[in-house]
């Protein structure tokens, strides 16, 4: 009985360290999923035992066990590798890509997502390279949208250039990790204000805004579309 209850207890502690809820923003809705990383360890999949890539959030579950919460993570080519630096279970898989390219990837200051077994951080690119933190998972995207506070320099107020957007927003101090992503098209302005302003966060980092996916099993929902390539997420 003990055995047991510690395992129900080891449950509830995951499930209940991923909070996910409908919120609104200067008028945008949102859904976001707020990870306490110490109670709730965050990983990265890519590829299945097959070496092939997993490609959705069922094969996921398929391989490796239910998710209680995941999100594409990180943008990613044809064969569904990594655009950039790409970490999984402490093996690089993909470098680091400092320099400027095109595409929003490219579009710098862009930045890492660096995952401990209690930590989350989002870092700019050049300061990842810098200060060589040892992740156990990491992935690259880009741009930045909140680089210590500050919007990405590049973003225009009322631009025009709607999507649906998915990123993550992480605390200076690596303890709270908070994904987003629109239920309706926004701009990066508007996107990026979500994080700094509207859940205080001083980094995020922005995903994706053609293929953006959340699975969310609280909130009934596991989005299905084109095949994914990078995902982050938290198993039970």
């Amino acid at each position: 009985m003990k055995a047991l209850a510690a395992a129900l207890a080891l449950f509830a502690s995951a499930a209940d360290a991923v909070a996910c809820r409908d919120v609104t923003h200067l008028g945008t809705s949102y859904t976001i999923c707020e990870v306490d990383p110490a109670e709730a360890p965050l990983r990265l999949f890519l590829n299945g035992a097959d070496g092939r890539p997993l490609g959705s959030f069922s094969a996921v579950e398929a391989e490796r066990g239910a998710l209680v919460f995941a999100m594409n993570a990180g943008m990613y080519h044809d064969d569904r590798s990594p655009v950039g630096h790409y970490v999984e279970d402490g093996e690089e898989v993909m470098r680091v890509i400092p320099n400027a390219g095109p595409g929003n990837f490219g579009m710098l200051p862009n930045g890492v997502l660096c995952l401990t077994e209690d930590r989350a951080r989002v870092i700019e690119t050049l300061a990842f390279v810098e200060t060589a933190p040892d992740c156990l998972h990491a992935t690259q995207s880009g741009p930045m949208l909140v680089i210590d506070g500050a919007l990405h320099p590049r973003f225009i107020a009322g631009s025009d250039s709607r999507f649906l957007r998915n990123g993550v927003g992480t605390s200076a101090d690596g303890t709270r990790a908070v994904f987003a992503i629109s239920n309706e098209p926004v701009n990066f302005h508007d996107f990026a204000l979500l994080f700094r302003d509207g859940l205080g966060l001083p980094n995020a980092l922005f995903f994706d805004g053609k293929v953006s996916r959340l699975h969310a099993p609280a909130l009934g929902r596991s989005d299905s579309g084109f095949a994914l390539g990078p995902i982050v997420g938290v198993l039970e």
